[in-house]
């Protein structure tokens, strides 16, 4: 029976005798207080006992010295290996935009296609200038020249007439010297010599200056052609279209930007290197990547250019891989965190990871002193194979404790050592 119940009893025994139901309540709690507290205080101290009587199970793993081939950690961002502004080279509505945002684009693909009738007009307004210029020229073959000016038909009519005028200026002279022909006669027979010469020169002069223009007519028939053909806006190279910033019924202008395009494999990851380790790296040695986007992945590439100088803010240069994406998982623009193995090797001290715990920013080893543990802060470096290098707070052969069934380890615990 409670202490609470045999008070109650008690009093109701004893005739006359009544105690208040709130009275009866309030001792009825304070003696509950009082066996919850005693309890827990004995709790407390089995709980207490227990863990300090009882050694903590770990193994020990000695500090191995051993050698590390350096490996050159950095960080960068990755960009395209392309990336051109397709601008229009003609003036016109644009009619059709064939490509959006996303698409992936062959070498020559068309992406945008500006009204062609303007330039079509020109162009058949350059070939009949042309044609013009052959008809007077007298040449039939579209393709052929001419190779020699007296060939043409105005020059040999002018010859004609001057070697008409030559004639009769000779003869007049003879008639003149033998006194059988009056001056006046001779000197208007002189006169229409020297014009016929003359025109022969112009002739001569006139069909050259065709051929200058047959030249010219070519070219702005080329032209023209090239311009209808540019009337079809195409990509330099594949890629894939990064912004589109043309909207068909727009008129575009020279030089009006129309479609952004990046190859994105590969991609280029430029990295920073700090300078005491410029003569780890060189180029062609293998690259290895992660982002946060696929952080179970691991993307391979090669270093492909070494920048020559320090910045001398950062005491750091810049190298650039280049990085495989066939299947387009990487973008432009994520930051990667790099691994460059070196031919520098080492030898280092090094511990299993498991041996090694991180708190508030600092990784810490229990070391195994008898059969306590001794709590040692302690500087890491390179991580191979499920190893940890130990830069600073341990020596070779110190034995840290490695925990059993992941039992928490305390500094100055003891422990019990197992195989």
């Amino acid at each position: 029976m409670m202490p609470g119940t045999r008070l109650n009893e008690t009093l109701r025994r004893r005739p006359g005798w009544r105690i208040p139901f709130t009275g009866v309540l309030a001792a009825s709690l304070v003696v509950a207080a009082c066996l919850v507290s005693c309890s827990r205080g004995i709790a407390g101290k089995q709980v207490d006992a227990a863990g300090l009587k009882k050694p903590t199970a770990v193994r020990i793993a000695r500090v191995e010295l051993k050698q590390v081939r350096r490996e050159v950690e950095s960080v960068g961002s990755l960009f395209p290996y392309e990336e051109v502004t397709v601008s229009s080279e003609v003036e016109g509505k644009v009619e059709q935009v064939l490509a959006d945002v996303g698409d992936r684009v062959s070498a020559g693909q068309p992406l945008v296609k500006v009204s062609p009738i303007e330039l079509a007009l020109t162009l058949d307004q350059q070939r009949a200038s042309l044609q013009q210029v052959r008809a007077r020229l007298g040449l039939a073959d579209e393709k052929g020249d001419l190779q020699d000016v007296r060939e043409a038909a105005e020059v040999k009519k002018a010859a004609a007439d001057l070697d008409d005028a030559e004639q009769k200026y000779r003869r007049g002279k003879s008639l003149l010297d033998q006194g059988l022909l009056p001056r006046e006669s001779f000197d208007e027979t002189e006169a229409r010599y020297k014009s016929a010469r003359a025109a022969y020169d112009l002739a001569v002069q006139s069909v050259q200056h065709l051929r200058a223009q047959l030249q010219e007519y070519k070219v702005l028939l080329s032209l023209a052609e090239k311009k209808l053909s540019d009337s079809i806006i195409r990509a330099p190279f594949a890629g894939q279209i990064k912004e589109r910033v043309v909207t068909q019924g727009q008129y575009l202008r020279v030089q009006t930007p129309v479609i952004i395009i990046v190859n994105v494999d590969p991609l280029r990851a430029r990295l920073k290197v700090p300078e005491k380790m410029a003569g780890w790296i060189r180029v062609g040695q293998p690259v290895a990547i992660a982002v946060e986007a696929y952080p179970k992945e691991r993307f391979s590439g090669k270093l492909w250019r070494i920048n020559p100088s320090v910045d001398q803010q950062t005491r750091s240069f810049e190298a650039e891989a280049l990085i495989n994406n066939p299947s387009g998982l990487l973008k432009p623009g994520f930051f990667v965190k790099a691994s460059i193995p070196s031919d520098k090797i080492e030898q280092g001290l090094f511990v299993p990871q498991s041996a090694l715990q991180y708190s508030y920013g600092v990784y810490k080893v229990y070391v195994v002193e008898g059969t306590s543990l001794n709590e040692k802060e302690v500087k890491i470096g390179e991580r191979p194979n499920e190893m940890v290098e130990i830069v600073d707070g341990l020596k070779e052969g110190d034995g840290v404790a490695l925990p059993v069934n992941s039992v928490e380890l305390r500094d100055g615990g003891a422990i019990e050592i197992v195989p």
